[in-house]
């Protein structure tokens, strides 16, 4: 029971970090737009990824810990 309210809040952790990351340019990169410009992540952003990255290997092991049981 309380692995799957573990796994619930996770869930919406990782859900917040993944909508607050900056958007790209959409579709318009992947049929040949000018969108791609590389830049490197610097403050709350490179935390954010770095947050989303994890929360998602949490959220995987959460998962794989309530299959087992």
């Amino acid at each position: 029971m309380i692995v799957s309210i573990i796994q619930i809040i996770t869930a919406i952790l990782l859900i917040v970090c993944v909508l607050l990351q900056q958007r790209g340019s959409g579709l318009s990169s992947a049929f040949g737009g000018t969108g791609g410009v590389y830049y490197q992540k610097r403050g709350f952003e490179k935390i954010l990824f770095r947050a989303t990255i994890g929360l998602s290997a949490l959220f995987l092991a959460i998962a794989l810990l309530n299959l087992l049981k």
